[in-house]
């Protein structure tokens, strides 16, 4: 069974459609992912959608959704460090991922974000086939 993983945000519009896309590509074994904001966003911002393009992970048909997007309870709720509260989700398991939102800044911190990110994801996947994330 998979664990249900949510990456939360304000707009859902960087990290946590990233992050979705990253957990997607290489925890689809042990993930089923999903993403969304708190608040309404019209759009991925393109840059996050281009650095995710470089390493392989088409996010072109990805859009905002808000918490009512996605499943009511989860596995695991993943927050991406906006200084937000969510709105209680039922889960098993929560963390915070503390990340600097590269919104409106140069390229090169939407790649640094963006590899932060997979090397958290990657992290959560160990940790979930260890069994230190019990589910």
């Amino acid at each position: 069974m998979k664990a249900k993983v949510a990456f939360v945000c304000v707009h859902n519009s960087c990290r946590s459609q990233m992050a979705e896309g990253w957990a997607k590509a290489i925890g689809q074994e042990v993930l089923e992912a999903y993403s969304a904001g708190t608040e309404t966003y019209p759009e991925v911002k393109p840059l996050a959608v281009a650095v995710m393009e470089e390493a392989g992970i088409d996010m072109s048909g990805h859009f905002p959704k808000l918490l009512s997007d996605i499943p009511e309870e989860l596995d695991i709720l993943i927050t991406m460090g906006c200084n937000v509260v969510c709105p209680y989700v039922p889960n098993k398991h929560t963390e915070d991922w503390g990340l600097d939102d590269p919104s409106g800044g140069p390229i090169e911190g939407y790649r640094h974000t963006r590899d932060l990110i997979r090397d958290k994801v990657e992290a959560l996947v160990r940790r979930i086939e260890s069994g230190e994330i019990p589910l």
